[in-house]
């Protein structure tokens, strides 16, 4: 059976942080820690700072959705501007901004974005692998 947390933080770039502490709460209650947990925080950091800055629908919310099924971790970020998708741009290298995407390629397995009725939902799938200490059951697959 997947385990599954999924929140919701206003369209605000201040609640961004609330959305990394709440999905390291989840991992970490997961046994998910070390290099992928940090690389599924990064990944998250980036496409909920997207959808707060991109979603052009006035009082949104952003919703975060975590799922372990198996040997897998999906993560998916989700807001209501279903027609504006994600394209990921090359940066010129003293541009501030547009790496973000190409960050969530490096760190995950695979990622893309599916459009839905009324929703648009950008997700990154991590491999999970058993690790060898108790303490920490899952590892990023080498």
């Amino acid at each position: 059976m997947p385990e599954t947390a999924t929140f919701r933080i206003p369209k605000r770039r201040q609640h961004v942080s609330t959305a990394r502490q709440r999905i390291r709460k989840a991992l970490a209650d997961w046994g998910i820690t070390d290099e992928l947990a940090d690389a599924v925080i990064l990944s998250a950091n980036e496409l909920v700072t997207n959808a707060v800055a991109h979603c052009r629908t006035s009082y949104a919310e952003v919703e975060v959705t975590l799922t372990v099924d198996g040997p897998e971790l999906l993560l998916e970020v989700s807001d209501l501007d279903r027609d504006r998708l994600p394209r990921p741009h090359d940066s010129a290298p003293d541009e501030e901004c547009g790496r973000g995407l190409a960050l969530v390629a490096a760190l995950a397995d695979t990622w893309g974005h599916r459009q839905e009725s009324y929703r648009k939902c950008v997700w990154a799938r991590f491999t999970l692998t058993e690790s060898p200490t108790p303490a920490a059951p899952y590892v990023l697959r080498p």
